[in-house]
């Protein structure tokens, strides 16, 4: 895809650390839930820049709160994205621009999600302490447009756990994600032409390639879990869902019947009306916690 961008910072005033978080903003995010989501990546007691591309045009609330913010902050870089392209181009535009031999780690972040004040700390503890890990995750609370409580998604926490139902299902939350940087070095990148599902394809071809997932049971990101959730979860999201376990299937080599039927029994229920895509949702999460907590 065809770059057209230009940095809103001036580098040579910007601390670059060896841990870089990426954030993308677009016109249809309210300024009130980015400012909690960047000030909660801003408070944190450990060494990072924060880059934040800004999606093509957004509105003067969200323009001017990032250049007054940016102006403050000496480890806040933003970029101008000239034309929405989507999550997966401007986070590979922070990884082409920023992700050097000097970088060690690449976290995600999203503009409506709240960081607790430890989750980098304790990220980079982890890999710190287990180089064998090349991406690690988090537990998350889903919280709902007013920032109350409304669930709790656990994933597996060891690498055979992850691997085993990937084909059944994303095993990675992506807004918590922690990637290690030799990872990105050797080339990999989110598709650029999918609009959505690009975290799950792309953690299936690093499984394919050997790397080591992990997540950790603590949850330390609160997940903007609004009320057309739902309903945004509709036919092309649910048609690459599809192909994404199909493909895990593949490169993984874990055909079987029941990872088959899970397949097509999910794609069906996605094409349902958003209140049995809701309960279907429940009850997949309640099942899925369940699980995770006796394995």
């Amino acid at each position: 895809m065809t770059r057209s961008y230009s940095l809103l910072s001036h580098i040579e005033n910007k601390h670059i650390s060896t841990t870089i978080v990426g954030m993308a903003v677009y016109s249809g995010d309210r300024v009130e839930w980015l400012s909690r989501a960047v000030e909660s990546i801003l408070s944190q007691d450990v060494d990072f820049t924060l880059v934040i591309v800004l999606d093509g045009p957004v509105n003067k609330a969200i323009f001017e709160y990032l250049i007054k913010i940016e102006s403050e902050n000496s480890h806040l870089i933003l970029i101008d994205n000239k034309i929405n392209s989507g999550l997966s181009c401007c986070m590979n535009l922070i990884i082409d621009l920023f992700v050097k031999k000097t970088t060690k780690y690449f976290l995600r972040m999203d503009a409506d999600d709240i960081s607790t004040n430890d989750r980098i700390q304790k990220q980079i503890e982890f890999l710190d302490s287990n180089p064998k890990i090349s991406v690690l995750g988090t537990a998350l609370i889903e919280i709902n447009e007013f920032g109350k409580a409304v669930g709790k998604r656990k994933l597996p926490t060891a690498h055979h756990q992850i691997i085993r139902i990937l084909p059944k299902r994303c095993a990675i939350n992506h807004p918590t994600v922690a990637i290690r940087s030799n990872v990105l070095l050797a080339g990999h990148r989110y598709k650029e032409m999918l609009a959505n599902t690009q975290d799950y394809f792309l953690w299936i071809e690093l499984c394919a390639a050997g790397y080591k997932f992990a997540n950790l049971v603590e949850p330390l990101l609160e997940f903007r879990r609004v009320n057309d959730f739902y309903k945004r979860r509709g036919l092309s999201k649910s048609i690459n869902e599809f192909k994404a376990r199909f493909y895990a299937m593949k490169v993984l080599k874990r055909y079987s019947l029941g990872n088959i039927v899970y397949a097509c029994a999910v794609l069906f229920l996605r094409l349902m009306p958003s209140k049995i895509v809701k309960l279907a949702y429940k009850i997949d999460r309640y099942l899925l916690n369940k699980r995770v907590r006796h394995e």
